[in-house]
């Protein structure tokens, strides 16, 4: 079992940058390919960006490559993404996701991922 807790969102200007912060609790988590979806209103939730097991392998929607950076800490069952040069296309909920094992490939899908979090909104005004 793995609960996740996200914290970091908050309103923020066009431009700006914020960190998302996601706690993970369980035995898994140091094996778990962890990723980031977000909900933006009245559309699907869709993947922002996914990190292996071992930090060593990160993959991106198209939009956000170059501004957001995942990144995990297994010592503290932290994931991380820090998000710069925010655009109000960048609002919505965003979740924290694990899958437990890792084969290595990219997860960018939502039924590749075991377990959820409940989501911290991102208001990007313009």
């Amino acid at each position: 079992q793995v609960q996740l807790v996200e914290s970091g969102g908050g309103l923020v200007q066009a431009g700006g940058s914020l960190r998302l912060s996601c706690a993970a609790s369980g035995r898994t988590f140091s094996s778990s390919a962890m990723g980031w979806f977000r909900q933006a209103p009245g559309k699907e939730r869709e993947f922002v960006a996914t990190i292996s097991w071992s930090g060593k392998s990160t993959f991106y929607i198209n939009s956000v490559k170059g501004r957001f950076t995942i990144s995990r800490d297994n010592a503290k069952n932290l994931v991380f993404l820090q998000m710069n040069s925010l655009k109000p296309a960048d609002t919505a909920v965003y979740y924290c996701a694990a899958k437990v094992s890792d084969s290595g490939r990219p997860y960018t899908t939502d039924y590749d991922y075991h377990y959820w979090g409940q989501g911290t909104q991102v208001p990007v005004s313009s």
